[in-house]
């Protein structure tokens, strides 16, 4: 059975749905035969959603942490008409199957303008790339870039300067569709070198993370490859439709699809070195991500387990990769899917934050009603518990080994780290992946996180937590305006069948003809924290599973003077886009520390200035700049707040 049969907050007919999850199959997901979901509770998540902000409203007045500030969905505006369109398996023919996790979204200023664009990944109809045009205004480029890739179910997305020339290049993983490197020309266009790169895996790859291992001043790639978990039989749209006992998968040999570490060899090109550095993980994973964990100068790597216990790899000098997670983290998610490494209370270490929903996805525990919308339902740990089966003895092992829902590790320095998810606030319900930064500038970081599984689960709410000066988080999603919705909407149509045509044997179908629409839950898997409309203060974009997105704008600046510093490195003996430098900020009497890894959200990675809050400072006394290839370099002059500074490694 795998680990991730834990808590839920289901009602009716979906209850099922989630067994299948844990059972490995769809049987029963819609009750008897030839019954559909019931439509979404809407008045009842209306009133649950507005209970939930009397509350936060209530508690706000304890917070010591500023939240007089809201954001809007510019979606409109923004010019954006992307719109994320799922494959059949997510919809009119549901399975338990990981299609449902989603595309990721990434952004990197492609063509040079100083302003940051926007590429949306989709699993049918192809990817958008959107070039910002500023004024929180965007324009569709996909065309004359090159990079739609129509026709493949692409899943993550990362930018990263490849080949040191100065222009973001993009990767694109795919289900079966083989993976694409588009190498960046300039101007706005790319052209796909995948095969001549040695990049054109085919398979079941997901999150593609852009690191330095060896520190040769060339970014390698580690391919994070999640599982079997498709038949060779091609459904509408061209995907491949899922198998039907995809969490049985979980412990099957032949269903393992090892990830890939590939070394960059130069002049784009790139060799699989798996084996001859140890790396050969082989487990459920979606998602990973790298920090210099030991301190040794070189980027080791945590990888996420949506299966059970996730893994940390120590770099061993550039040479090979050791599993070291029982020495430093003996304890993770049982169904991890973000995860992102920060310093959360600014001591000068990074710390590390992990979400976990797959934990929430048991129906096993009788956790139905009115109750599921409650705070108190949603910041509780699950329970290992996944059938009757399971002895004292095993729910106390389980326990002894797994976290069944979210993780957050102080590090307490000297290899320590302390996992303090409850006490600093930071359980969340149904979380995919988490995207960090200042969004109210007091030179602390925040977190906001996607949440939701759609269609035919009940809504769940986005997560906003704003950190109380490293103590804790506060949730602040409702004193935001991310939640709820414009309108208070919760759902919409989530497709259509023709019962009278290609959908009529389709159980949906039964006793009914003509087009049917079926409506569904409004969910969120991936997003980007930036200055979208250049005003100084950090904006939202969010994809949406399933619908547009959403280009959440603050109103911060319009709300209080803040002070802030945007650094873009420039690496030269090191990759040139700096990933794998530590950067520390001193202002005001405080220092403030950044590990540059590009962390941008679920299943991405983005090149991004990085985004320095720093409270009540108003001048700055210095940088610190620890690159990776070990330069340490020390800027006190031309310093100023309030803007966006080029730092070139080694140039003062």
């Amino acid at each position: 059975m795998p680990d991730s049969c834990v808590r839920t907050g289901l009602t009716g007919r979906t209850l099922s749905y989630a067994l299948a999850v844990c059972l490995g199959g769809i049987q029963g997901v819609f009750g008897q035969a030839n019954q559909a979901p019931p439509a979404p509770d809407v008045p009842g998540t209306h009133k649950a959603l507005a209970a939930r902000k009397a509350e936060q409203e209530a508690a706000a007045k304890q917070f010591q942490t500023f939240y007089g500030f809201q954001f809007k969905n510019e979606i409109d505006h923004s010019g954006i008409t992307f719109r994320h369109q799922i494959v059949d398996d997510c919809g009119k023919e549901l399975k338990a199957i990981l299609y449902d996790h989603g595309t990721g979204v990434t952004a990197a200023d492609v063509d040079g303008d100083g302003k940051i664009d926007v590429f949306f990944v989709n699993q049918i109809g192809g990817c958008e790339l959107w070039r910002n045009v500023g004024g929180g205004k965007f324009e569709n480029i996909t065309e004359k870039a090159g990079v739609g890739l129509p026709g493949r179910v692409c899943v993550g997305a990362s930018f990263a300067d490849l080949d040191n020339d100065g222009l973001p290049d993009l990767f694109v993983t795919t289900v079966k569709g083989g993976n694409v490197l588009f190498k960046n020309l300039g101007g706005g266009r790319f052209k796909d070198i995948s095969k001549e790169a040695g990049l054109d895996y085919v398979g079941h790859s997901s999150a593609a993370v852009m690191f330095d291992y060896d520190n040769d001043g060339l970014l390698d790639i580690f391919l994070v490859n999640t599982g079997v978990y498709t038949t060779d039989v091609k459904g509408r749209g061209g995907y491949y439709v899922g198998v039907t006992n995809v969490a049985m998968g979980f412990s099957m040999d032949d269903r393992k699809e090892p990830s890939i570490l590939y070394k960059n060899l130069g002049g784009m090109k790139f060799k699989n070195v798996s084996k001859e550095t140890h790396l050969l993980h082989d487990l459920w994973s979606g998602d990973a991500t790298f920090c210099d964990v030991n301190g040794d100068g070189y980027p080791d790597l945590f990888v996420l387990n949506m299966a059970g216990g996730s893994k940390y790899y120590e770099n061993q000098g550039g040479k090979s990769f050791v599993d070291k997670t029982a020495q430093y983290f003996p304890r993770t998610p049982s169904g991890a899917m973000g995860v992102k490494f920060f310093d959360f209370n600014q001591d000068g270490l990074i710390d590390l934050y992990v979400t976990d929903m797959h934990s929430d996805m048991s129906p096993l525990q009788n956790r139905v009603g009115e109750k599921n919308f409650t705070l108190e339902f949603e910041k509780a740990k699950s329970e290992p518990w996944c059938g009757a089966e399971w002895s004292a003895e095993e729910r106390a092992n389980s326990l002894k080994n797994l976290i069944y829902g979210n993780a957050f590790y102080l590090n307490q320095g000297g290899g320590k780290y302390t996992e303090i998810s409850d006490p600093a606030n930071a359980e969340t319900y149904w979380p995919w992946g988490l995207s960090v930064g200042d969004l109210n500038a007091d030179g602390y970081e925040d977190v906001f996180i996607t949440s939701g599984m759609g269609y035919p689960f009940r809504y769940s709410i986005n997560s906003v937590l704003l950190n109380e000066g490293g103590r804790r988080f506060r949730d602040a999603e409702f004193l935001l305006g991310v939640e709820p919705r414009a309108g208070m909407q919760v759902d919409e149509v989530y497709f259509t069948c023709d019962c009278s045509g290609e959908d009529k044997k389709n159980p949906l179908c039964y006793h009914k003809k003509g087009l049917l629409p079926v409506r569904g839950v409004l969910s969120s898997r991936s997003s980007l924290m930036f200055d979208v409309d250049g005003d100084g203060d950090l904006d939202l974009i969010v994809e949406d599973f399933n619908d547009r997105p959403q280009v959440l704008i603050s109103n911060l600046t319009a709300k209080k003077t803040i002070h802030y510093l945007k650094i873009k490195l420039v690496g030269t003996k090191s990759n040139r886009d700096g990933l794998g430098a530590t950067v520390k900020v001193k202002a005001g009497g405080k220092t403030y520390t950044q590990y540059y890894d590009g962390k941008s959200g679920y299943f991405a990675q983005s090149l991004l200035p990085m985004y320095f809050g720093l409270g009540n400072a108003t001048k700055i006394e210095a940088i610190e700049i620890k690159w990776p290839s070990g330069t340490q370099q020390v800027i006190t002059s031309g310093l100023g707040i309030n803007q966006q500074m080029e730092i070139k490694e080694g140039a003062n």
